[in-house]
Formats: C-alpha cells, sequence, structure tokens
C-alpha cells in the first residue's frame, strides 16, 4: 500500500516538474535542463565533499608530527597516539546519538553544530600544544571526538536521503575518496606546516572546517521528511529489528569497514615512526610524500569503484572479497621486505588498493539496507565502528612495535583473512541493492 502511494506521488512531482518546465520554455525536460541538473549535484558533491574531508584532517594531517609531539611535549609514543586514540573512541561513542539526533531532527541541523565544536575545539587543542600542556591538548581531542561524530557519519546518511540509483552510488564514492584524497594530502600538508611551527596544523583544522560549514549551510538543500520520525523506543525496536532480520551481513561488514581502517591507521602511525629512524632517515615533507602514497593508491580506487559498481550487488560481492584477498596477501608479503623500501611501501600501497575495493562497496550496501528514517542510527553503528577501528590502529601497532615488525604485520594479515572468510560465507548482495 505505501509502494503504491510512493509510485502516485513519485508519478504526480514528475508531472508537476514537467508542467513547469513547460510552462517557462515551451517544452519538456531536454539536455540543457540535464546539464543545468548535472551542475547543480556537482555542487552537492562538492559541498557534502568536504564534510569527510575536514573529518580527515583532523587525525591525518597530525600524523606526521606525532613524533615531534613526543619531544616537544616529552611524552611517550604511547601518550602520543591517544592524541589520536582518544579523538576516534569519543567519536564512536557519540556517532549513534548523533545519528538518532539527524533521523528525528534534520541532518544539517546536527553537521552544522558540529563543524562548529570540531573547529573551536581545534583552537584548544592547538594552544594546548602551544603551552606544551598535554592535558589541555588530550581534553580538546575529546570535545573534537564530539564534533567529529555528528559530521561524515550524517553525511553518509545524507547522501541516501539526497540522490538515488545510481546517483547515490557516485556520490557515496566520492564520499569516500574525499575521505581518501583527505588522508592522501594531509600528511603532506601536516609536514609542510610543521615547517612553519610544528604546532601548525592543530590551528590549521579550524579554517577548513570554516569552509565546509558555509559549503553546508548555502549549498545544500535538505529534502524535507515524508513522515513524523518515530520516539526513542519505536526507534529503537526498528533498529533491533533491522539488526535481527540482517544481523548475520551487516555486522560483518561493520566489522570488515573497522578492520580496513583499523589496518590502515595502524600503518600510518607505524610508518610515522620508523622512517625518520635508521635505515631510512625520512623526515619533514619526504615522510610526507611517502605516507602518502599507499592513501593516493585508496583514493583513486575508491572514487574509480563508486563510479562503476552503481547498484549491482553481484559486482559489489566480487569486490568486496577481491579486496579483502588483496590486503591479506599484500600485508603478509610484506613481512619478508621491511628493508627493501620501495617494494615495502609498494605492497602497503596494494593493500590500500584492496582497501578502497573494499569500502564503497560496504558503504553503498550498508546505507541502501534500510529506509530513510532509521538510515541514520544504522550508518551511524558502521561508522562508530569505523572509528573505533581507527582509534585502536596506533596504539595497538605501537604495542606491537615494541614484540616486532614482523609481529604486526603477521596479526594484521591473519585478521585480513579471517574476515575474508567471514564475509565470503555471510555478505552475499546479489542483482540490484534497493
Amino acid at each position: 500500500m505505501e509502494k503504491t502511494k510512493a509510485r502516485r506521488l513519485n508519478i504526480v512531482f514528475e508531472s508537476e516538474i514537467e508542467a513547469e518546465e513547460t510552462e517557462q520554455t515551451g517544452h519538456k525536460s531536454d539536455a540543457g535542463s540535464k546539464k543545468n541538473k548535472s551542475k547543480g549535484h556537482v555542487w552537492e558533491f562538492i559541498a557534502i565533499a568536504t564534510v569527510p574531508l575536514v573529518l580527515v584532517l583532523g587525525n591525518s594531517m597530525l600524523v606526521p608530527i606525532l613524533p615531534d609531539l613526543e619531544k616537544q611535549l616529552a611524552i611517550t609514543k604511547f601518550q602520543s597516539s591517544l592524541v589520536i586514540t582518544l579523538f576516534s573512541i569519543t567519536a564512536g561513542l557519540v556517532i549513534p546519538i548523533s545519528g538518532y539526533l539527524s533521523d528525528r531532527f534534520t541532518r544539517k541541523s546536527i553537521i552544522i553544530p558540529s563543524l562548529i565544536i570540531y573547529g573551536a575545539a581545534g583552537i584548544l587543542a592547538g594552544f594546548g600544544a602551544v603551552w606544551k600542556s598535554y592535558t589541555i591538548l588530550i581534553i580538546a581531542r575529546g570535545i573534537q571526538g564530539i564534533g567529529a561524530a555528528g559530521t561524515a557519519p550524517i553525511a553518509m546518511a545524507l547522501v541516501g536521503d539526497m540522490f538515488k540509483g545510481a546517483t547515490e552510488s557516485k556520490a557515496l564514492g566520492l564520499t569516500e575518496a574525499s575521505n581518501g584524497f583527505g588522508k592522501v594530502v594531509s600528511p603532506i600538508f601536516g609536514a609542510l606546516l610543521a615547517l612553519l611551527v610544528w604546532y601548525a596544523p592543530f590551528f590549521a583544522l579550524p579554517v577548513f572546517c570554516l569552509l565546509s560549514l558555509l559549503a553546508m549551510m548555502f549549498l545544500i538543500k535538505e529534502p524535507e521528511a515524508k513522515k513524523k520520525p518515530p520516539k526513542l523506543k519505536e526507534y529503537l525496536h526498528k533498529i533491533g529489528s533491522i539488526l535481527k532480520e540482517k544481523g548475520r551481513w551487516l555486522i560483518t561488514s561493520f566489522f570488515a569497514g573497522s578492520l580496513a581502517l583499523f589496518i590502515l591507521f595502524g600503518v600510518l602511525f607505524y610508518l610515522s615512526n620508523i622512517l625518520e629512524e635508521a635505515p631510512y632517515h625520512i623526515d619533514g615533507v619526504r615522510k610526507g610524500f611517502v605516507l602518502a602514497i599507499p592513501l593516493l593508491g585508496m583514493v583513486v580506487t575508491s572514487y574509480t569503484t563508486g563510479a562503476l559498481i552503481k547498484k549491482n550487488g553481484t559486482l559489489m560481492r566480487w569486490l568486496i572479497n577481491v579486496g579483502l584477498l588483496i590486503m591479506t596477501l599484500s600485508l603478509a608479503s610484506t613481512i619478508f621486505a621491511f628493508d627493501k623500501l620501495y617494494l615495502f611501501i609498494g605492497l602497503l600501497t596494494l593493500s590500500a588498493i584492496g582497501t578502497g575495493l573494499l569500502l564503497p562497496c560496504l558503504n553503498t550496501m550498508i546505507t541502501g539496507s534500510v529506509e530513510k528514517s532509521e538510515r541514520g542510527m544504522i550508518t551511524s553503528i558502521y561508522n562508530s565502528l569505523r572509528f573505533i577501528g581507527v582509534a585502536f590502529g596506533p596504539p595497538i601497532f605501537g604495542w606491537l612495535m615494541d614484540i616486532s615488525d614482523r609481529m604486526i604485520f603477521i596479526t594484521v594479515a591473519s585478521l585480513a583473512g579471517i574476515t575474508l572468510a567471514f564475509v565470503f560465507f555471510l555478505v552475499k548482495p546479489k542483482g540490484e541493492i534497493s
């Protein structure tokens, strides 16, 4: 019954658009109007893409300066890793709340205040670094995590609200590519800013937050909700029903996305520390460029994958499994390549390409698995687990570094292989993802 009503509403809506176009131009929609619509989408894509870009700059831009942070504040490697970890854990815990609020109210009403909190806390973190106060810095990073919770995860739900079909897949691919692009440029940009003064990256982030805030305010027109949002008890019951019905593949997909980012940020932390030591002796901007190489492989693959998959569930299944297989084999091969820098970075880049195949497919499947009214919470649970993956990457890699380099890559290759086995048997999208 609801589907029949939706079809009727859609027919009426399309008829009204055609009538309006006929009245204004004397003919129905043509190539020119499609071109204008495409241009409109471009600006919307750009505005939404700024949100994950700002989010990732908040972490990745700081990775190159972590060794400097350790020296300037006289802290341990574990304490420096908490600058990334506390931000991500706080965000991971708050994301489900932000998701519910975005379903209850609107996406923009959550994203805009979150960007303000994120940027303001960035200024506080910068002063914490200037004053060499680890306490203020850590508190500010926790507040930033609260702001971060209402940014990129809600933007992913907003994409699902605004676009449909192949356009949605393309927008989600661009969102993931923007996330990846931020990871590519942020180590270089962070290293360049550190040439001015080591704490400059902390103060750069609020500027990017302001630009994203203006883009969201003036370039995004959010579609109006068709239904009255459910009360909390009813809402949680619906989420529970979704997880009960689709939990096997949803939870497996959540874990796969979390693992991919656990490995990615763990590898970045690992490289940031070892590249400055013998036998490499690579620091400053050169180190930023080396860190960017694997991430460039991921961002190009993410955008290409998002553009190609459309809503093809069978293709997504193939790409998810191939991506995890590539990650498993390349990470296992690094065990024999520590003393060969070019081969080592090449294998890590190959692993990042596998991540680029994996994430856009997971994003499209997860956002398409539920109705709009529950999408905020489902995508928030997913992004919460992704943040937790980011949070645990640096400290666990740091702990494993004290054991041995080989132990790091034996562990992550094994985790990727186990995840591949679960995904192969439990995640089986077919046909067209709705």
